[in-house]
């Protein structure tokens, strides 16, 4: 299907890596250039999980009237030389650049190549807090749940690629730069433009749902991600089940398939693998009257895809004795900052795991 007709404005490209950043983007198509078609460009990553979410999200796109181009580019040892030649004439035409995730590193040499005079980061969870704050204090791009000290072999050699991607994120005489977020924003860089995600798109188009009596829980990566034991893991999510009733477990898509197993066997919760972001499985429902969640994207995303169901979202905060000895210095204080801001804006309760 082709882009649909609408106002005259600048060429807009998108540049997504997962189904949440592909949500983000026709979330802030739908707040800030309706009836305007964009070229969303997926660099499609290797996971099933992920792929699979990714080509459904491509759809709704499409059904949006915006062209998609699917590219396969980690497809093996030439795929990213491809890809980024493929790209570069569009790139070097583009008017505006919407990105959902600052932090990689394809996509930040995807911005030493263009000349976009507007520059839209979309939320890519909890990261875009994180993301924000690094670009005010002008420190290099990190995820943070990266170790920290000095960067290593790979990151000394992409150091330039990533020194021009900054400049290219931030505002300046011929370049304007916004974040659209749903994530609160306190030390926003001087000249970038925020601007509030409230999932007015998931809204219009899904539910509302139909709630259940009982506790839903949301699954996260932390495990996988090396920053939580995984034994505490599943004790903690034990006590949760014991305390709150919970009957389904909504899968991260990056959870692994033995961890998951061991969740089911052990705790009796049914495992939900869903096919969509959460943000759209939960409005479609069926959904619990009661969301539990470790410290995650959700706790800022759900409150606002389900606004005005009755659905209560609950927070569990991370146990410092949960994480592993490899987890980043910053974890704690990062994880706790994302509950605290979450209970602040949204009014969320704790949700005791002992």
């Amino acid at each position: 299907m082709s882009p649909r007709a609408g106002r005259p404005g600048p060429h807009t490209l998108a540049f997504v890596e997962s189904p949440v950043q592909l949500l983000n983007v026709l979330e802030w198509a739908h707040a800030h250039a309706p009836g305007v078609g964009l070229t969303l460009v997926v660099l499609s990553p290797v996971d099933p999980m992920t792929r699979g979410q990714l080509r459904r999200m491509a759809e709704l796109a499409r059904e949006e009237g915006h062209e998609v181009r699917w590219e396969e580019a980690r497809g093996g040892a030439g795929a990213p030389l491809q890809t980024v030649g493929g790209l570069a004439g569009p790139l070097r035409r583009a008017g505006r650049v919407v990105l959902g995730d600052p932090f990689s590193r394809y996509v930040q040499l995807l911005l030493t190549i263009t000349r976009a005079r507007e520059v839209v980061v979309v939320d890519d969870g909890t990261a875009t807090m994180e993301f924000v704050g690094q670009l005010a204090r002008g420190e290099r791009l990190v995820r943070w749940h990266r170790k920290g000290g000095r960067p290593g072999p790979r990151e000394l050699v992409l150091a330039p690629v990533s020194a021009v991607a900054r400049r290219r994120l931030t505002p300046g005489e011929k370049r304007t730069v916004e974040i659209f977020t749903s994530m609160p924003m306190e030390d926003a860089p001087p000249g970038v433009t925020v601007s509030a995600h409230t999932f007015a798109w998931t809204r219009d188009r899904f539910g509302p749902p139909s709630v259940t009596r009982g506790a839903d829980m949301v699954g996260t990566s932390l495990v996988e991600t090396g920053v939580v034991d995984a034994d505490a893991y599943l004790e903690a999510v034990r006590a949760l089940v014991a305390t709150h009733g919970a009957k389904r477990y909504f899968a991260h898509r990056r959870e692994s398939t033995e961890k998951l197993h061991r969740l089911a066997v052990e705790t009796g919760l049914e495992i939900v693998r869903p096919e969509l972001p959460l943000e759209l499985i939960a409005r479609r429902g069926p959904i619990g009257r009661t969301v539990l969640s470790f410290p995650s994207t959700v706790v800022h995303t759900l409150p606002l895809a389900l606004a005005g169901t009755g659905v209560r979202v609950a927070v569990c905060d991370i146990d410092p004795a949960w994480l592993t000895k490899n987890a980043s210095p910053r974890a704690q204080g990062f994880l706790s900052n994302v509950t605290d801001t979450a209970k602040a804006v949204h009014h969320l309760r704790t949700a005791p795991a002992v």
